[in-house]
């Protein structure tokens, strides 16, 4: 038996939309539908009746029309087999898998980055963010951020996060400090504002971080961070609240410090058939939570005692006698939160503004009632005539509504 006759593509195809399979050029493929035939449909016949059969809109086309598809198919399959059709052994092969070489590679990009970052602190003025903390194992560290504008963008970065190895006083921290802005060739100078909370070590007249700055750069602005602020209103308590609220953090925090303490208590809870299975947290910086601290444990008050009934029979004890104190404290903060979250949600932008704005505007308001109570008399005085005239029944309920007025206002 002979070998099968192949038969080869044509140029001329190309008027009827048929170019060769970029995968086999002994294939026929239209460029309208990009369908390939067999080698057996390699005829002029065969190709014009499929062109005006399946594509008659497109009779009539220039050869150039058919050309331009051509180049953008190839085009496009070239840039295909670039990408996606690479062998997967080749491109794993490329994955460096030495974990020296990953190690290596990352401290490489640390250092660009670190670099890049202390040449725009040489150059650029910046602010300075610096916040002392204590991590589990006691352990104290501080860690400092800049933010600075390139390229009229604000910039923020964490610029360095070190341990203090003796002590957390405001001489420490600056020495830290200015030995590494010493170390990375940062002048102090650059610094034109510094952040930091309120903890003396920090914003101490003559020992704090704040002083031993200002005595390099006198015209640093300090900031007082929003977030540490302390709220006299909420603080202020007297000794017998203050001492039931310490009761309370106590006991939260032998419950929910102890990982056994805590599952046990959940435990308790649920055979209690209580509404929640566990105790919240309180933080000191953020004041607002003790309202959500306080209802908790309020509202599993009895299992709180049933819980320490055995163990700590001093702490059940001081808890039962002061349970008044402790619904007192819950309703009082709960209402404290429920102001901050309104006035944060309703006022945002007189968030954070000092007392003595408020204190302004209740002088002006309770002035403004005042001018409003004694119109309230001049009116009623021209309405029933002279003021000797005014009867006693009439002028006393009169001052009685304005006063009530002023006093308990709607």
């Amino acid at each position: 038996m002979g070998k099968k006759k192949c038969r080869l593509y044509s140029s001329e195809y190309l008027q009827f939309g048929f170019a060769a399979s970029p995968a086999n050029e002994h294939l026929p493929m239209c460029l309208l539908c990009e369908k390939v035939f067999s080698n057996d449909t390699m005829k002029p016949s065969k190709l014009k009746l499929h062109f005006t059969r399946c594509h008659p809109d497109k009779n009539g086309k220039d050869v150039s029309y058919f050309r331009a598809l051509r180049e953008k198919l190839m085009k496009r399959r070239t840039l295909s087999k670039t990408v996606l059709h690479q062998r997967g052994r080749d491109v794993t092969n490329k994955i460096p898998l030495s974990n020296d070489t990953v190690q290596r590679r990352i401290n490489a990009i640390t250092e660009d980055i670190e670099d890049t970052l202390w040449s725009w602190l040489r150059q650029s003025e910046f602010s300075l963010q610096v916040d002392e903390s204590t991590l589990p194992g006691n352990e104290a560290v501080l860690l400092a951020y800049v933010r600075f504008i390139r390229e009229e963008h604000f910039v923020e970065e964490l610029l360095s996060s070190k341990e203090l190895e003796t002590d957390t006083r405001g001489e420490s921290i600056f020495q830290v400090v200015q030995e590494f802005f010493s170390e990375k060739g940062i002048p102090l100078q650059n610094i034109i504002a510094v952040a930091t909370d309120g903890a003396p070590a920090m914003v101490g007249c003559h020992r704090g971080f704040i002083s031993h700055l200002k005595k390099i750069v006198p015209n640093v602005l300090s900031i007082h961070c929003v977030l540490h602020r302390q709220h006299l209103v909420a603080r202020r308590l007297s000794p017998r609240l203050n001492e039931s609220l310490q009761y309370v953090i106590s006991a939260v925090n032998k419950i929910k410090s102890n990982p056994l303490n805590d599952r046990l208590f959940r435990q308790l809870c649920d055979e209690n058939n209580e509404e929640f299975n566990g105790l919240l947290l309180h933080t000191e910086i953020r004041w607002v939570s003790k309202g959500a601290c306080l209802s908790r444990f309020f509202q599993l008050f009895d299992s709180v005692l049933q819980f320490f009934e055995e163990d700590d029979a001093s702490l059940t004890e001081n808890l039962r006698i002061r349970k008044a104190d402790v619904a007192y404290l819950a309703d009082l903060y709960f209402i404290l939160s429920k102001l901050k979250l309104h006035f944060t949600r309703c006022h945002p932008d007189k968030n954070g503004k000092d007392v003595s704005y408020f204190r302004a505007l209740r002088e002006k308001l309770m002035k403004r009632r005042t001018l409003s109570t004694s119109y309230k008399i001049s009116l009623l005085i021209a309405q029933t005539g002279k003021p000797h005239t005014i009867g006693e029944e009439l002028l006393i309920p009169a001052i009685a509504e304005a006063v009530e007025t002023v006093l308990h206002p709607r």
